[in-house]
C-alpha cells in the first residue's frame, strides 16, 4: 500500500478530526474517488513506514528488520532507551539483592554509579526523540518538513512535541539527581535538596510526558487498543512513569528514619519503572519495522 505521506493531499478532504483536548492527533481524509485514509501525528513525527497501520507486524517476516534497522532514527531511540532502562533495572536488582552485588564485588555505595550511567542513555534517547519531533514538519500531512534543522524547536500545539520536550527536561533532572547521589557525606537535608527534589520533579515531568504520549496514540484521554503496537509502546511507558513517581515519593529522606524500609520500596518501584520503559523501548523496534496495514485499526 502506498505511503499516505506521498498521496495527492490537494485532492483529499478532511472528514473527521480526533485528538485529546484541543490537540489534533488523527485526521481521516477522503479522496475524490471516494476512498479514505488516516493520518496520525505519531507516525508522521516518527516517520514510520506505514502511518495507516500500527498493528503488530508479521513476526516471521519482520524479525530481521526488528533486530537491525540502523537507518531508522526511531530504531536507535528504542535501542538507547532500552540500554538506559536495563542499567536502571540492573542497579535496582543489585540494591535489592545485596548478596548478588557483593558476589560481583560491588559495594552498595557504588551502585549509584550504575544509575548515573543509565541516566545518560535516557537523556540521549530523549533528546533524539525531541529532535525528531522538532523536525517533523507541520501538523498537516501535506505540509513540507522543515528545511532548516531545528535543534529543539518550539511546537506547543503539537502534543507529541510537548511530550518529548517534557521527557527531555525530566531526563536532564535525572542526570543531576543520579550524579549528586555519588557525592559522599551529605546529610538528610542536602540529600533531599540535591537528590530527592530533582528526582521528584523529573518523575512528575515523566508522568505528564508519558500521559501525553499515551493520549496521542489513543486520540482521546483514554482508549483500549490492544491490537495497536503504538498503544502498547506508550502504555508500557506510562506504567513505567507511574512507578518512577511512586519511587520518588518513597525516596524522600526525613530527619528521622521511618518505621519501614522506604529505600527498598523506592528501589523496587524504580525496578518496576525500568521494566516498563524497557518493554516500551523494545516494542519500538517492531513498531519501526511494521509494514502490513491492519484493517481493524481505527
Amino acid at each position: 500500500m502506498a505511503d499516505p505521506r506521498r498521496r495527492d493531499h490537494e485532492n483529499s478532504e478532511v472528514i473527521e478530526v480526533a485528538g485529546p483536548w484541543k490537540f489534533v492527533t488523527r485526521r481521516t481524509y477522503r479522496t475524490r474517488d471516494g476512498n479514505s485514509w488516516v493520518w496520525r501525528s505519531r507516525h508522521h513525527r516518527k516517520r514510520l513506514a506505514t502511518p495507516e497501520s500500527h498493528g503488530f507486524p508479521a513476526w516471521p517476516i519482520s524479525l530481521t528488520r526488528i533486530l537491525w534497522q540502523p537507518c531508522q532514527l526511531n530504531w536507535w531511540i528504542g535501542i538507547i532507551f532500552a540500554l538506559g532502562s536495563a542499567l536502571f533495572a540492573l542497579g535496582s536488582l543489585l540494591f535489592l539483592v545485596p548478596s548478588l552485588a557483593q558476589s560481583w564485588g560491588w559495594e552498595t555505595e557504588q551502585l549509584n554509579g550504575i544509575f548515573f550511567a543509565g541516566s545518560l542513555p535516557f537523556t540521549t534517547a530523549a533528546y533524539l526523540q525531541l529532535f525528531q519531533a522538532a523536525n517533523a514538519g507541520e501538523l498537516t500531512p501535506n505540509s513540507p518538513r522543515e528545511k532548516k534543522t531545528q535543534l529543539f524547536g518550539w511546537r506547543p500545539r503539537d502534543l507529541g512535541w510537548l511530550s518529548c520536550a517534557l521527557q527531555f527536561v525530566g531526563t536532564v533532572l535525572f542526570n543531576f539527581n543520579t550524579f549528586d547521589a555519588l557525592i559522599p557525606g551529605m546529610n538528610w537535608l542536602q540529600q533531599d535538596l540535591a537528590i530527592w527534589i530533582p528526582d521528584l520533579v523529573g518523575s512528575v515531568l515523566f508522568l505528564i510526558s508519558g500521559y501525553f504520549a499515551f493520549t496521542e496514540t489513543c486520540h482521546s484521554n483514554w482508549a483500549w487498543k490492544p491490537r495497536s503496537i503504538s498503544w502498547w509502546v506508550t502504555f508500557a511507558n506510562l506504567l513505567g512513569c507511574i512507578a518512577f513517581l511512586v519511587s520518588a515519593f518513597f525516596a524522600f529522606i526525613p530527619p528521622r528514619s521511618p518505621g519501614f524500609d522506604a529505600a527498598a520500596i523506592s528501589v523496587t518501584f524504580t525496578l518496576l519503572g525500568a521494566m516498563g520503559f524497557l518493554a516500551g523501548s523494545l516494542l519500538m523496534l517492531p513498531e519501526t519495522a511494521q509494514e502490513s496495514p491492519d484493517p481493524g485499526d481505527t
